[in-house]
């Protein structure tokens, strides 16, 4: 029987055989030696990255790389364990190899992307490798997402452009992910139809975001998941039903609009919904004031929604006012829509940590189909005056050295009491600081360039004065 990784395997070996090929002037047979090494350590290090060793991994691990060694390693999964063959093989993670750090100084020196191959066929095979049990250990997931963490930062200290970034930056067509909740206090949109993009590059967005740590990794472990039960898909092979609905808790502000759009984009790029599009709603777009007319204006954005995602924003309040209340119409609505569609829609529902409990717990439907809440904290003091740069820069503004210290005295002194903007009120901290900045700027008879582009100490002022 054919091995479920042989294939990725030997796609692994030759598409590196052939970079180095082309950095050398050799043949790339002179290089299947080195890939196959390459090839045969990261599969061991994901596979003993959780010390289980199963029979299914051992049997890929030998089916496919066993034969391709020199001298060939013929044994039995039993002697593998009996003879601590893989013992601390996950170590090979801890840093890039010598042979990707060989590709990322090519790429520096001539400008090239070799090093985004290796790492596509590095995922590609580490995934494959945690797709032979039919559900990865949390830490072969950890793992991976760890070792693509560190290929990542090897690039990015190169200045080297990561996969699905472009070779020279520029300022995305998209708004700003950490500016995008800020923006949607003044005017957000109803429906976010997410543009056609590359896994690679949708995570490359995720990773820019400023701060939300925790929130990205639970994010790329989620992805990961994702991955590992499609490949086991195309094999063939049983796959468990994961449910695709979240729960995203924390404060106004804090990103989860943007999180939500780049997760509808990561679920359509993994096959778990065919559009992609975010439909953004809350109760007033759900419930109407009559009988009857509230599951018409649930089902209609339901139905928006299908083959993408739905955010409900403060989706507790479809749970609160007593057994009559129209929202509960709403909900049961909601949970019989996801049972008909759960191959073709993810929710999302959204709001304080509290009151989200109270939403879960209001329907038992519920409770079973959003199993995973992701908490998305307030951003740190420094966050929030990069944020409020990253503004700047967007916008053609810098801060004078006096400017940029009134801007952290005023998010210093903000209190951080339930229902702190975050994003939002740098967003209105930096638009009271345009106006301000125009009413100084505009009695200039001919203003310099410098002049229109520069946030001075005057224009930083109060949101509210």
């Amino acid at each position: 029987m054919t091995s479920p990784m042989e294939r990725d395997v030997h796609d692994f070996i030759d598409g590196i055989s052939q970079e180095l090929a082309a950095l050398s002037g050799r043949d790339a047979a002179t290089h299947t030696r080195d890939t196959v090494i390459e090839a045969s350590n990261l599969v061991a290090a994901i596979v003993a990255a959780d010390g289980r060793l199963t029979d299914s991994e051992l049997d890929a691990y030998l089916d496919s790389i066993g034969p391709l060694l020199d001298p060939p390693l013929i044994t039995s999964a039993l002697h593998v364990r009996d003879t601590d063959l893989f013992k601390d093989r996950e170590e090979w993670l801890a840093e890039p190899s010598v042979l990707f750090d060989l590709l990322v100084k090519a790429d520096r020196r001539n400008n090239t992307r070799r090093s985004n191959r290796y790492y596509e066929l590095a995922m590609r095979l580490a995934h494959v490798t945690a797709a032979t049990d039919l559900v990865p250990s949390l830490a072969e997931v950890q793992a991976i997402d760890a070792y693509r963490t560190r290929l990542l930062q090897a690039m990015d200290s190169a200045g080297v452009p990561r996969p699905g970034q472009p070779d020279q930056p520029k300022a995305p067509e998209a708004q700003p992910a950490h500016a995008t909740e800020a923006a949607a206090a003044i005017a957000a949109p109803t429906t976010v139809v997410a543009p056609a993009r590359s896994l690679d590059t949708v995570m490359a967005e995720l990773d820019s975001l400023i701060g939300l740590d925790n929130v990205k990794a639970e994010v790329r472990r989620l992805t990961s998941m994702l991955q590992v039960q499609q490949i086991r898909a195309e094999r063939g092979l049983p796959v468990i039903e994961m449910s695709h609905h979240l729960v995203f808790t924390g404060n106004p502000g804090t990103g989860k609009t943007t999180v939500a759009r780049l997760l509808a984009e990561i679920y359509r790029a993994v096959g778990v919904v065919s559009k992609g599009q975010l439909v953004e709603t809350d109760r007033s777009k759900l419930v109407a004031g009559f009988v009857g007319q509230t599951a018409l204006k649930t089902l209609e954005a339901l139905q928006a929604a299908l083959g993408g995602m739905l955010l409900i924003d403060e989706a507790y309040a479809l749970a609160r006012g007593g057994d009559n209340d129209f929202g509960r119409e709403a909900i049961d609505t909601l949970v019989k829509f996801m049972e008909d569609h759960r191959d073709d829609l993810a929710i999302v529902a959204a709001g304080y940590t509290a009151e989200m409990a109270e939403f879960v717990d209001a329907n038992p439907g519920l409770k079973s189909r959003f199993t995973r809440t992701i908490t998305f904290p307030d951003y740190t003091e420094d966050e929030l005056v990069s944020i409020f740069l990253a503004l700047g820069e967007k916008n053609q503004y810098a801060c004078s050295d006096d400017a940029l210290a009134r801007v952290r005295y005023f998010v210093s002194v903000e209190p951080r009491t339930r229902g702190f903007g975050n994003a939002r009120f740098v967003r209105n901290l930096f638009e009271t600081a345009i106006a301000h900045q125009a009413q100084r700027v505009a009695p200039l008879t001919d203003p310099s360039d410098e002049q229109l582009t520069t946030l001075t100490a005057s224009d930083i002022a109060a949101v509210d004065a």
